[in-house]
């Protein structure tokens, strides 16, 4: 458990060096003005380009931010301002936003474990610069439900509900390293947000950093998925609106829930998927680690002999927020844009009775497949389970 240390208001110039996202930063650079030619090639800039590629490098290998980039401990407060600004130019004038969105998770991560453990003052400060309001209410924090339900939506624990928490007149009283875990939230929808470049720049950044973009492209998992399927093909175009946009929003590399990444997971499992299928499916996950999804997955999936969780129902996926039957109006396809009318049959009750009506093959496992508690992955991996209850129907219309 995070522990309290001595409250202490940071001057304003220290708390930029800790927080350069926030608004306001550019102060550090005492008036000089520093243009993206030279950030990109004078010499007097090497030092922060060189931090600022170890933390592109750093979000692109490990985004639980647990890697260390031990030249920023040492680089004074203008270094380190630039840093974080050639890191965020350079990927925002990338080839594709997965490196972006895949950095800001690894910065806001990064970012939490100081904010975990700083005093209610600083938490409050960060929170107001960043444009939300966070009062202390010792031991806790007080929280607008506006904030919290804007912050925390996106966050998969459970333990975020709101139903879970605290509500005192329009305020969600929560403890103070759950507020730093809010904030954490906060810092990653800034930085997931690229600058708006023109395209000259974008080409100068691309021309200057080609052997960068190249060395990141290796580190950054793609988001792919393969097609060998064990027990017969795989039909994605009939799977179910709600499967199609999971799947859509992890290949356009941003967060998919707990409860989406386990319900894909099963759902791809139980129509014949191999495991290896299964695993690409999260490599454009902003956090995407190799090891972990691997382990949830074969936690997810080899249940009961091989067996695996039963997916949710359509009910389940709706309480989540996962259902798509209405459309999506951000999808390239039309198809996917558009109201689904098979979703709304009344006897429709299960993405996979969906699947089997549209012609797809479902792997059989028995009902004894619907029964049993739900998992828990951690983070990094597919996610938690949605509801348990009736296997789908077994009707083939």
């Amino acid at each position: 458990m995070a522990t309290h240390r001595a409250d202490q208001r940071l001057d304003e110039r220290s708390l930029f060096a800790e927080y350069p996202f926030l608004p306001g930063s550019e102060a550090l650079l005492e008036g000089e003005e520093v243009s993206v030619r030279a950030l990109l090639e004078h010499p007097a800039y090497q030092r922060a380009r060189t931090i600022g590629e170890a933390r592109i490098l750093a979000g692109a290998e490990d985004p639980r931010g647990l890697r260390d980039v031990s030249e920023l401990a040492g680089a004074p407060g203008d270094i380190r301002f630039l840093s974080f600004l050639f890191a965020r130019l350079v990927l925002s004038a990338g080839p594709t936003a997965a490196a972006l969105r895949r950095w800001a998770v690894s910065e806001a991560k990064r970012s939490y474990s100081r904010l975990a453990n700083v005093s209610v003052e600083e938490l409050s400060e960060v929170a107001r610069r960043l444009g939300y309001t966070f009062e202390p209410e010792r031991p806790n924090v007080a929280v607008p439900l506006v904030d919290y339900v804007r912050l925390s939506v996106p966050i998969r624990e459970a333990d975020f509900r709101l139903a879970s928490q605290e509500v005192r007149k329009g305020w969600v009283l929560v403890p103070r390293v759950r507020a730093a875990r809010l904030l954490q939230e906060a810092v990653r929808l800034r930085l997931a947000q690229p600058l708006p470049v023109a395209p000259e720049v974008s080409a100068l950044v691309r021309e200057v950093e080609a052997e960068l973009f190249e060395d990141l492209a290796r580190r950054t998992p793609a988001p792919v998925a393969r097609t060998g399927i064990a027990g017969g093909p795989i039909r994605p175009e009939l799977f179910p609106p709600c499967i199609r946009k999971m799947q859509r929003t992890l290949q356009s590399g941003e967060n998919l829930s707990h409860a989406g990444r386990f319900g894909l997971a099963a759902f791809l499992h139980r129509a014949g998927a191999d495991f290896e299928t299964i695993v690409d499916q999260y490599r454009g996950a902003p956090d995407f680690d190799e090891s972990i999804t691997r382990y949830q997955v074969e936690h997810i999936t080899l249940r009961d002999g091989g067996r695996g969780y039963e997916p949710p129902e359509c009910d389940t996926l709706r309480s989540h927020g996962l259902c798509a039957r209405e459309g999506d109006p951000t999808a390239a396809v039309e198809a996917d844009r558009a109201r689904d009318p098979r979703c709304f049959d009344e006897t429709l009750r299960h993405p996979l009775q969906y699947y089997r009506r549209r012609g797809g093959s479902v792997v059989e496992r028995g009902e004894a497949d619907a029964t049993g508690p739900a998992a828990t992955p951690g983070a990094g991996a597919p996610g938690t389970p949605g509801g348990r209850g009736r296997p789908p129907s077994t009707d083939r219309r």
